[in-house]
């Protein structure tokens, strides 16, 4: 079947208000700045996508990317690691004004949580966060003498990834770091959505490289150039 789609907006298609989205990348390590800015337009020429709760190992940077997105007014909550990084000025403001929620997940509970979706597998017990206000309300369970606490899986409605090279059926490879959480966001997300540098045939990536494989992808859309959001934000740049 052949996965591929002709542009940003088609392969963003039928992401609605209310969605739980997941957005790869750890930083600007494999964010998907194309995707998330053509998703904006939309949300600006149409008022759709709002109310959005998006995953991600932090809250954005700058005034591209997730930043932008909470600039927009599109995202109701953040699940993330790390609300403040580099220059978390978007968050931390709708944050103070009440206008967007946090839930705070352990990074490697985060991924735990993703993948766990991933697998099938509704709950897991951790020591992370063990006795801190994050485990508040939670069920706390005692192994070998050792206190954990359970944690759910996390689903999404729709993932947005960004991979260095697919092939129609949406197989993937990522470009070293840029691969991160977002293997883990495929199989997660009732829909996964790839930009991809390159898009080849099928059987031109080598069976052993594939990293993804296609039953977990929907649409791939090739972005030849894509931006790196550390450049951006050097350039000034504002999407918002």
């Amino acid at each position: 079947m052949d996965k591929t789609v002709p542009d940003l907006a088609t392969a963003l298609a039928r992401i609605e208000n209310g969605m739980v989205l997941m957005v790869g990348g750890f930083g600007g390590s494999g964010a998907p700045i194309e995707l998330i800015h053509a998703l904006i337009d939309r949300f600006k020429a149409t008022g759709s996508p709002k109310n959005l709760t998006v995953v991600n190992n932090n809250a954005g940077n700058g005034r591209i990317g997730i930043a932008a997105m909470i600039d927009a007014g599109m995202v109701a909550k953040m699940i993330c690691s790390f609300p403040r990084s580099a220059d978390p000025r978007a968050f931390t403001e709708k944050y103070l004004a009440g206008e967007i929620a946090l839930e705070l997940v352990p990074q490697g509970t985060l991924a735990e949580r993703i993948r766990a979706a991933g697998a099938g597998i509704p709950a897991f017990y951790t020591p992370a966060s063990y006795g801190t206000d994050v485990a508040k309300g939670k069920p706390v369970a005692e192994f070998d003498g050792k206190h954990y606490v359970q944690e759910r899986w996390l689903k999404a409605d729709a993932a947005l990834i960004k991979a260095e090279l697919a092939d129609t059926l949406g197989n993937l490879t990522y470009r070293k770091a840029a691969r991160n959480f977002s293997p883990l966001m495929a199989a997660a997300a009732k829909v996964t959505i790839v930009q991809a540098t390159r898009i080849v045939q099928p059987g031109e990536i080598d069976p052993e490289q594939v990293v993804t494989a296609g039953i977990f992808v929907n649409r791939v859309v090739e972005v030849s150039d894509p931006k790196q959001e550390e450049a951006l934000m050097r350039d000034g740049v504002a999407y918002a």
